[in-house]
């Protein structure tokens, strides 16, 4: 079985995309998250429009301080990506909570596979059931030039 952590008390989570900072997102991605660093803002704004997005925000001030994207059809399929949690939330829970809320919005919807990429968070993502692909021979990828 997996964890269902909660948030920790004074945040909250959302799915609305007018609450998504952009600003703020592009900025935490683009200067300091490995897989995007110099993601040039149009590019940020046009993945944002296309995706399934979650934000944490404090209750009391609004503040966004952290940020989940997912890439889906809400049908069969979703690619969790964009991962991100202010460093000055980072040890509360804050991410743990955020992927739990986007796993189960996602099954809520009938999804039957999620798939992510990570470098070096694979046990956070090991208790919210996440594992190794079963079969990585039959994953193949299109890679086009940077």
């Amino acid at each position: 079985m997996t964890d269902t952590p909660s948030l920790p008390e004074g945040y909250e989570i959302s799915a609305d995309p007018a609450r998504v900072d952009r600003e703020r997102v592009h900025h935490w991605l683009s200067t300091d998250a490995y897989w995007a660093l110099g993601r040039p803002r149009e590019t940020q704004d046009r993945a944002i429009e296309g995706s399934l997005n979650f934000g944490v925000y404090g209750t009391a001030s609004g503040e966004q301080v952290a940020y989940a994207r997912v890439i889906t059809d809400r049908a069969t399929f979703g690619w969790l990506c964009d991962v991100y949690v202010d460093p000055s939330v980072r040890g509360k829970g804050v991410g743990s909570a955020l992927v739990a809320a986007v796993r189960d919005e996602l099954r809520s919807y009938g999804v039957r596979r999620v798939l992510l990429a990570t470098h070096d968070a694979h046990g956070v993502y090991e208790k919210l059931g996440f594992a190794g692909l079963e079969r990585p021979e039959h994953w193949m990828a299109l890679v086009f030039g940077q």
